[in-house]
């Protein structure tokens, strides 16, 4: 794993492997650092390793000879030698277009990628970033635990952040860029003043590298002002409880949303400027046009104050809005059955049984 957060997509996938005495499981942590006073940099990698140790977990600098190697995104290939490399996204994989642009860096390179879904499948392919790589439709490991039986207790969890249970929730999610994070600093609390308010920000927002500390500022300083908001720390690297306590989401690209999806509830997608959203080169830095995505089951909304009533709306869609979302989700995830992860080990015991599938660096 590059960054703790990357951490919510392999917790399923961990413990299958872990579970099969077969295997001897290792975990890596490179990325992990905060920058300060936007100059020096702390490394925090050693730390959360540290704390991998004392749950149990067993860690690795990488420089080992591994059999299977399991990436949350494109890698230097020529660092893990003659092995079979797995590419389990961290994230929703069509939501930007980084990791398309990334593939087409690593051409050289074989991955085995595991998809959520059908849409998936078809951009990876659409895109021409495959070259020696293979895509698998297996479904999306990071929300087997969500589906698991008896796994989150919405009340619990509330009653743990200092929420009313009795109020409806609402999570805010915003990306860190492109993001809404600005837009909606003050709306968010204002149009939440009668629900429980959960903000959990992207995990770069408090690292100060790739976005600055003003985006957790801003929200710091509000909750003062504020009894119904709890901010989530950046620790705390899983969503997925969350949404499990949550009735909806606001956000505007994260991968939140479709992650949302997913559990069959309703969102609200602030809208955003798709002229600004471009890489340097001009390229788009989102794969589909948010103002489209999800047009017929998520709640669309240009301004802030717009808001409150989008999240009224969320919390009592019409009929259409939820056949339009299961719709929505059978394309975008296969099988929500809490197995996918089962099936990304089954599909990587047989390539690497084949043998053939192996990424070789010249």
């Amino acid at each position: 794993m590059f960054y703790l957060y990357h951490k919510t997509a392999y917790d399923p996938l961990i413990d299958v492997f872990r579970n099969d005495p077969r295997y001897d499981v290792a975990l890596s942590l490179t990325d992990e650092d905060k920058r300060i006073f936007r100059v020096f940099t702390k490394k925090l990698s050693h730390k959360f390793l540290k704390d991998f140790e004392t749950q149990g977990y067993r860690v690795s600098d990488e420089k080992e000879n591994f059999d299977i190697v399991v990436v949350p995104d494109v890698v230097n290939e020529s660092d893990f030698g003659e092995t079979l490399l797995c590419l389990v996204y961290h994230g929703i994989t069509f939501t930007k277009t980084v990791t398309f642009r990334e593939l087409r860096k690593h051409r050289a390179g074989r991955y085995m990628i595991f998809a959520e879904g059908d849409y998936s499948v078809q951009q990876l392919h659409k895109s021409g970033c495959l070259f020696n790589s293979e895509v698998y439709k297996t479904g999306y490991p990071k929300m087997d635990t969500y589906f698991k039986k008896k796994q989150f207790d919405q009340v619990e969890i509330l009653l743990s952040l200092g929420l009313n249970p009795d109020k409806k929730t609402v999570l805010f999610a915003p990306t860190y860029k492109p993001t809404c994070a600005y837009k909606l600093k003050e709306a968010i609390f204002q149009a939440t003043k009668n629900y429980n308010l959960i903000i959990k920000l992207h995990h770069y927002a408090w690292g100060g590298k790739f976005a600055r500390h003003s985006q957790h500022k801003i929200f710091e300083r509000r909750l003062l002002k504020y009894p119904h908001a709890v901010i989530i720390p950046p620790n705390d690297y899983s969503i997925l409880p969350l949404m499990a306590a949550t009735d909806t989401l606001v956000s505007e690209a994260s991968g939140a949303i479709t992650e949302f999806l997913a559990t069959g509830k309703i969102g609200v997608i602030y809208n955003l400027d798709q002229d600004l959203l471009k890489h340097s080169d001009g390229e788009p830095l989102l794969t589909i046009d948010n103002r489209k995505f999800l047009k017929d089951s998520f709640v669309h909304i240009n301004h802030a104050s717009e808001l409150e009533a989008g999240i009224q709306q969320a919390l009592h869609p019409t009929n259409k809005m939820v056949e339009a979302a299961k719709k929505d989700r059978d394309y975008y995830f296969y099988k929500l059955d809490g197995k996918a992860s089962e099936r990304v080990k089954a599909e990587i015991e047989r390539l690497y049984a084949e043998g053939t599938h192996l990424n070789k660096p010249e």
